[in-house]
């Protein structure tokens, strides 16, 4: 399964969006570079205030812009960046693969998905209803988190609009995303 990217962003400041850019640099163990998020260790500012010390397991934000289509159907009108990500991708549906699963961006980056990315309140904060439209239930009832994936960089190279994104799935049994 292939797909590409369709936006790139980053802030140096902790912000609820990111600017859209024309690229953006991804470093090893690190994140993207220039972000606020980018470090050894956390950065999400309740997970520095619980324990500074955490290794940093969402250097980098991924969101399906298939997302942003289903969300225009229910009235957000939303662009690539409003929801915080650091990279939109069309063509893979994100929130279906397991954990481990690395994905090539382009001709050189490397990441490692490690879980789901929590929706908090600063979602429902820019925009009234937003929240609610990221939470989901599936038919037995659990709760669907649809708000995109985190992951570690584990090869660093540039990333653009129009890159390819393919995947590795790790080896077998795959484990199903859980909140980092």
């Amino acid at each position: 399964m292939t797909g590409m990217i369709v936006a790139v962003g980053r802030d140096e400041r902790h912000r609820f969006s990111k600017p859209a850019l024309p690229a953006i640099r991804l470093l090893a163990g690190l994140g993207v570079e220039g972000d606020a998020h980018c470090g050894v260790t956390v950065k999400h500012r309740s997970r520095v205030a619980a324990d500074p010390t955490q290794p940093n397991l969402r250097q980098v934000h991924l969101l399906h812009a298939e997302l942003f289509d289903e969300l225009a159907v229910a009235g957000f009108a939303l662009k690539p960046g409003d929801m915080g990500e650091n990279l939109t991708t069309r063509g893979i549906d994100l929130l279906a693969l397991p954990t481990g699963t690395r994905l090539q961006l382009g001709d050189d980056a490397l990441v490692e998905i490690t879980g789901l990315r929590n929706p908090c309140a600063q979602i429902e904060a820019f925009r009234p209803g937003l929240l609610k439209a990221v939470l989901g239930r599936d038919a037995k009832g659990a709760l669907i988190r649809k708000a995109g994936i985190m992951g570690i960089v584990l090869k660093g190279g540039e990333v653009r609009p129009g890159d390819p994104v393919a995947l590795m799935l790790p080896a077998p049994p795959h484990r199903a995303l859980e909140r980092v």
